[in-house]
């Protein structure tokens, strides 16, 4: 006999989430919701699946630099892929968290954001058509709507996720987002390793964009399809309330403070990661090319981390965050150590590689415990608020982080790489001091 694909969603649920359909557990959402709990939860992550590796093969850190050069874009364009990602997607959420709570349906939101970034895309890879200073103003151009549509899509996420997976239930499913995108996205990279590495051809890298914008398309259909209760709609305001609001929030919530800080300190962990890259540059004279190897890389971390992380972060996310953050101080802490420890004979690539797996594998569990921990601990209510005053306040703090880089260029990588160190044991010690979610 033919099972129904809701009593194998039930299943599978039951499986992956440890409960059973009897005793489910509904913690912070509404009865409602419960019943629909086990569908939502697989749309969700298999919208994370399409989301995930849309995001890696056509990532603004990787593959997007690497098709400037083919391209003969001017390095400065290089530059300002990273800044423009962040920037654009956090800035503008506390003015976009005041339209969004006037709606009482927010999932539409994140399969709008989805479709304008697949949009972008598109462009990108019509950009491909031309070259140098052309091709990288029309791809940075469109990278910031992309970006700003990323914020948008942030601030609905964790409100629908808030409002459709009960807490304890939340992190398992971004730990199974992340571990299926990462599955994916290591079938990408041995398909670049082997078939696409070598080949120059323009249509080839437009190609890659357009299977990410019609990956993005995908996962907009699945978030639309997820059963999602009608929420408050009486909190909107407008953004110079809300950000009146925000302002009230820092103020009066220290435990709220406190989290900003531990996750603006964390963002040494990724702003180290160019810099390690220009350590082997420069003390192994080897150069660390292969896009495929780069995206298998990030895929095997990924999938190896996420299943460990999410169920940690059901248990205790900001122990998660410190976790992770002390484990990244200690991969720098080998790096800086690497020279002087390693006999020279022993000193390669082969020994070094490790530096790069890992300090993905931490910066995951810091991720992953943010998000989880920001969902848990805001009130129901203001929800879509905190997250757009943490999201915009961590976009200030990006922009300010370009001043590290003087550091580097005054004092050198390994100082560079020896303050962020700093930086993340110290994010550590603020993060297990926040209450528990």
């Amino acid at each position: 006999m033919k099972r129904k694909p809701e009593e194998i969603a039930e299943q599978l649920y039951e499986f992956l989430a440890d409960e059973s359909g009897e005793e489910r557990a509904c913690d912070a959402i509404s009865e409602d919701s419960c019943h629909e709990v086990p569908g939502n939860f697989f749309l969700n992550a298999i919208n994370g699946f399409s989301s995930k590796l849309a995001e890696q093969i056509a990532s603004p850190e990787l593959v997007i630099p690497w098709v400037f050069a083919l391209a003969g874009v001017p390095t400065i364009f290089s530059g300002l892929l990273v800044p423009v990602k962040n920037a654009g997607s956090l800035l503008p959420q506390l003015i976009v968290s005041a339209k969004i709570r006037a709606f009482a349906r927010r999932k539409y939101f994140w399969s709008g954001a989805a479709v304008v970034q697949a949009v972008m895309l598109l462009l990108m890879a019509w950009a491909m058509s031309f070259e140098g200073v052309t091709t990288g103003i029309m791809v940075v151009a469109a990278l910031l709507l992309f970006s700003m549509a990323s914020g948008v899509a942030s601030i609905a996420f964790k409100d629908v996720m808030g409002k459709t997976i009960p807490k304890g239930k939340r992190g398992k499913l971004l730990a199974l987002r992340a571990t299926g995108g990462g599955l994916l996205t290591i079938v990408a990279g041995l398909i670049f390793y082997f078939f696409i590495g070598s080949n120059e051809d323009y249509w080839v890298y437009q190609l890659l964009f357009v299977s990410a914008a019609v990956l993005w398309g995908v996962a907009a259909l699945l978030f639309a399809l997820i059963q999602e209760a009608p929420g408050a709609t009486s909190g909107g305001r407008k953004p110079i309330e809300e950000f009146k609001n925000g302002i009230n929030i820092l103020r009066e919530d220290a435990n709220f403070r406190r989290f900003l800080v531990a996750r603006g300190l964390m963002l040494s962990i990724p702003l180290v990661q160019p810099f390690l890259i220009l350590y082997a540059q420069k003390e192994l004279e080897v150069s660390l090319s292969g896009l495929g190897l780069f995206v298998i890389v990030t895929g095997i971390s990924n999938s190896i981390s996420s299943p460990f992380w999410g169920r940690f972060a059901d248990r205790s996310s900001k122990n998660v965050m410190a976790v992770g953050a002390i484990f990244a101080a200690i991969v720098c802490g080998y790096v800086l150590m690497y020279s002087w420890v390693l006999p020279a004979d022993y000193q390669s690539i082969y020994t070094f590689s490790p530096v790069f797996f890992l300090i993905i594998i931490a910066y995951g569990g810091v991720r992953m415990g943010r998000k989880t921990y920001l969902v848990d601990y805001a009130p129901d209510e203001d929800r879509p608020l905190y997250v757009s005053v943490a999201n915009t306040s961590i976009g200030i703090l990006v922009l300010l982080s370009g001043v590290l880089s003087v550091v580097a260029s005054v004092f050198g990588v390994q100082v560079m790489i020896g303050v962020l160190s700093v930086m993340m044991l110290v994010s550590a010690a603020v993060a297990y001091k926040l209450k528990n979610a």
